[in-house]
């Protein structure tokens, strides 16, 4: 940390250019004599990328940025407090704090958090902003694997990140850092509850095998867009889990729950008034067959992930009005195709690029078209109104 950079009056700097041309402003040199131009370039930038993300340190003064590239990195304001609200107890290890946020939100669940950074500068920067932000979190530059060693608490929350050499490559939790496959009994001998964020890239089946003891999965996305997988493993726990999707909106979340190992036998019917699309987060679930029986309502076919009703319905997804059910055929699309549409395909073998080529259909408009395959293999289009929320 340089301590000049949370001068005021550089500080004044960095807001006055938050919107200038980094480049640019590189190329004319540091206005102050003992702050490289790079130095201040890297706080203009986190604390541009800052501002949607964490408004909360965005708007809190004498706030210290570390790279951008851990401003990208850590969780979002809003998927951190979603997680602050599955802990509870007397004390919670961030094994992994990174820039803090999670721990920040912990913070006002749980009364003693302890925040470990492996990057003793970062560490540094952490425990000056927690400061800052008046909170009291317990900052240790160490490995949090190292750091608990020989403590134990009520909750202990890893979020590993990938190893370089793993990039490309069938995402697993052993091709992490920290190894939480090789450390899970190691760390579930030093608590109850182990919560794991990964990324939306690790496929459930394969966390599942890799993990032991999971009690629950909560997939986590905003404005339909799947952010990280979280990963709830008790001690005690043995039997079934559960899987939690939740889709955090601007005015309202979208959740549902469902437990896999329960049987569900899906209803299929041609569409009829309605048609639902189900959010991201249920897309990552795959609880595709769990849908009808909860909504009550109809599927169009065992692998076409869309849902029909007669009566309109709340559902954590899109809604549509069907206008018209068109069979694909080429006599069929020439008499109501339209120039400009919003197009969906649902187990069709046609790509979306493809359709606008074949039928010369420009993006855009109120018009949604759904090209999808019914349960009697007919293939068909389903012209549509959205719904509002």
């Amino acid at each position: 940390m340089y301590k000049d950079i949370l001068n005021p009056k550089v500080q004044e700097f960095i807001v006055n250019n938050l919107n200038s041309n980094i480049v640019d402003l590189i190329l004319k040199g540091s206005p102050f004599e003992d702050i490289d131009i790079r130095d201040l370039a890297e706080q203009i930038e986190s604390k541009k990328k800052a501002e949607k993300k964490l408004p909360t340190w965005f708007h809190t003064k004498k706030i210290y940025y570390p790279s951008k590239v851990s401003i990208e990195q850590t969780s979002s304001e809003v998927t951190a407090a979603y997680k602050s609200k599955l802990v509870s107890g007397e004390t919670l290890a961030d094994l992994t704090g990174g820039f803090g946020v999670d721990s920040y939100y912990f913070s006002k669940q749980i009364k003693n958090v302890f925040h470990f950074e492996i990057d003793e500068k970062l560490s540094k920067i952490v425990a000056h902003n927690f400061n800052e932000l008046n909170v009291n979190i317990y900052c240790f530059a160490e490995s949090g694997i190292e750091g608990i060693k020989d403590k134990s608490f009520d909750v202990l929350y890893i979020d590993p990140s990938r190893r370089h050499e793993a990039k490309g490559k069938v995402f697993y939790l052993s091709n992490c850092e920290p190894n939480v496959i090789t450390h899970q009994d190691y760390l579930l001998d030093r608590t109850t509850t182990v919560m794991i964020k990964t990324s939306p890239m690790l496929d459930l089946s394969i966390g599942l095998r890799e993990l032991k003891h999971v009690a629950a999965i909560h997939i986590v996305a905003v404005n339909n867009d799947v952010k990280e997988l979280l990963w709830i493993l008790n001690r005690n726990h043995i039997g079934n889990y559960v899987i939690k999707t939740i889709n955090i909106k601007e005015n309202t979340t979208e959740e549902f729950s469902f437990d896999p190992k329960i049987k569900a036998d899906a209803t299929f019917s041609d569409p009829k008034s309605y048609l639902y699309e189900p959010n991201a987060a249920i897309m990552k679930s795959g609880g595709f067959e769990a849908i009808p029986s909860y909504f009550k309502i109809d599927k169009l076919d065992k692998n076409t992930h869309l849902y029909t009703s007669d009566t309109l319905i709340d559902f954590p997804g899109r809604r549509f009005f069907i206008e018209k059910t068109v069979s694909y055929t080429k006599k069929d699309i020439k008499l109501f195709i339209s120039n400009t549409a919003n197009i969906t395909t649902r187990n069709f073998p046609e790509s979306v690029e493809q359709i606008r080529k074949k039928w010369k259909i420009a993006e855009g408009g109120n018009n949604y078209l759904f090209f999808t395959t019914l349960s009697n293999g007919k293939k068909v289009i389903l012209e549509c109104t959205k719904i509002k929320p």
